[in-house]
């Protein structure tokens, strides 16, 4: 992919645009986000075990990625309004503690369209959304949850073609056990 020399959200002056997409041709577009939830291993137990008092707390956080991905331009100025046609939402459980002996929850977020820009705003917006609605479920009992690594993990279509993350060199990916994986057509 060829990182473009300078901003497009920005004019010749230095203000603030929404970049004019309508000489670009439409394609296929897809966007992988990710991000994690770190907590204590007894509030991913209550989770697994349906126990928060608030309800399912996946099944609400699934939703809230969609409706997040759907609301991205409310949300990111200068971002467009996509026809999204599809967006999958999975979350898996990271067992292994870190050094704080938290455990986790995984989100990848996959947004698609048809269309003249990108998706990568729509899936990262869903992760951060899915996060925050796990967050706020669970803070009753667990206020040192925190959020890492929203980041994209990959994306295709459109003039500048695939892009993937790169995993490190030292193989320090967290590892993951599926919990739930659900589709929205």
């Amino acid at each position: 992919m060829n990182e473009p020399d300078h901003l497009t959200h920005f004019s010749a002056t230095g203000r603030a645009r929404m970049v004019d997409v309508s000489a670009k041709p439409e394609s296929n577009r897809a966007a992988t986000a990710s991000g994690v939830l770190r907590m204590r291993p007894a509030t991913l137990e209550r989770i697994r075990a349906g126990t928060i008092n608030k309800g399912n707390v996946l099944a609400v956080a699934d939703v809230a990625a969609v409706m997040a991905a759907k609301h991205t331009p409310d949300l990111i100025p200068m971002c467009h309004p996509l026809p999204l046609t599809g967006v999958e939402v999975e979350f898996s459980e990271i067992l292994a503690p870190d050094a704080e002996g938290c455990v986790g929850v995984q989100t990848r977020v996959t947004a698609r369209c048809a269309g003249s820009t990108g998706v990568e705003m729509e899936a990262l917006t869903a992760a951060a959304g899915a996060l925050l609605t796990i967050y706020d479920m669970c803070k009753a009992i667990d206020r040192g949850m925190r959020i890492e690594n929203i980041q994209l993990e990959e994306k295709s279509g459109g003039r500048s073609g695939t892009w993937r993350r790169t995993p490190p060199a030292d193989g320090g990916d967290l590892p993951v056990a599926p919990t739930e994986d659900t589709s929205h057509d």
